[in-house]
């Protein structure tokens, strides 16, 4: 018979207890995320509340007007939509230039290139977005509003395509690196399947990979996206940090060399300067809010989007 170890009471008690303090640990680890971010909500909620649910506050005003001028206190005006439509503006043009680009390099990392090539490209994506984005900044505002002006004839450097472009160069390490995975994650019967059937090499991409793989892609996307809306010292430097819109009624409907400013970039250049506790300072949390109500209606969408796809696919 096998010689079974005999242990006492105390050490089965110990042994027992040891595992209750991991798993609730594992589970403090798990819960600490939305603990975060429900913590910095509340405090962001708290700093702004003097002006969200101040009588004098005009809603319309603030989404729809133009004009923020936080000086003087007496005659002070808060508009955001100008705010809003930069973020909107340079998170589209970033988007079109990163999502293609980031797509097509994770396709050719994933299906087309050699081992050693594939090692080679993903380390530079690294380093990519390993980059501090003060240095993304520095890269806008010397090299990018030189080539602008000199080779696009820009009046100036520092606007929506400029910050578009730096954008879009901050969000595809991310792109590229989870639209990756989501073609890796599609199992090899599936292109050895397609290519018994005759199909090149782009066919599977494009009519295997592509739909099998939909919903990691749009993740990368809306990671993208989140990448591109909360950026700050970038868009601060590269923008111009002007308010305007950029948006017109004639072709070709947005006019990608006009300064911009964004949400962020406004929290980040008066927050140091507004008294604490005044109008000003809970204007500024108030667009922090605001920038929380933008990603919530960006994750719900995705979240919405996928669950569809999953019952289609069901």
């Amino acid at each position: 018979m096998p010689l079974i170890p005999k242990t006492d009471g105390g050490s089965i008690h110990w042994t027992l207890l040891r595992e209750k303090i991991i798993e609730i640990l594992i589970y403090i680890s798990g819960f600490s995320a939305i603990i975060f971010v429900f913590s910095i909500f509340a405090f962001i909620f708290k700093e702004a509340s003097g002006f969200v649910f101040s009588h004098e506050t005009d809603w319309s005003f603030f989404f729809f007007n133009a004009a923020w001028q936080p000086l003087p206190e007496e005659s002070a005006t808060y508009g955001a939509f100008s705010m809003i439509i930069g973020t909107i503006s340079v998170t589209l043009v970033a988007m079109l230039i990163a999502v293609p680009f980031g797509l097509g390099l994770a396709v050719l990392v994933s299906e087309f290139c050699s081992p050693k090539i594939k090692e080679t490209l993903k380390i530079v994506i690294e380093l990519l977005a390993a980059i501090p984005s003060v240095v993304w900044g520095f890269v806008g505002l010397k090299l990018m509003n030189y080539v602008l002006v000199n080779f696009f004839g820009a009046q100036v450097g520092s606007n929506l395509f400029n910050g578009g472009i730096v954008l879009a160069l901050m969000s595809l390490p991310i792109i590229v690196s989870i639209a990756e995975d989501a073609f890796k994650a599609v199992p090899d019967s599936y292109r050895e399947a397609a290519e018994a059937l005759g199909a090149t090499k782009w066919q599977v991409v494009y009519k295997v990979l592509f739909p099998a793989a939909k919903n990691g892609l749009l993740a990368a996307v809306l990671l993208g996206v989140g990448r591109a809306v909360g950026e700050t010292m970038a868009v601060l430097m590269c923008t111009g940090h002007n308010l305007n819109n950029p948006f017109s009624s004639e072709f070709p409907f947005l006019n990608i060399f006009d300064p911009i400013r964004t949400l962020t970039a406004s929290i980040a250049a008066e927050l140091g300067e507004a008294p604490r506790g005044s109008e000003h300072w809970q204007a500024l949390f108030a667009l922090g809010l605001l920038l929380f109500a933008i990603i919530f209606v960006i994750n719900l969408t995705a979240d919405l989007v996928v669950r569809g796809i999953k019952q289609e696919e069901s």
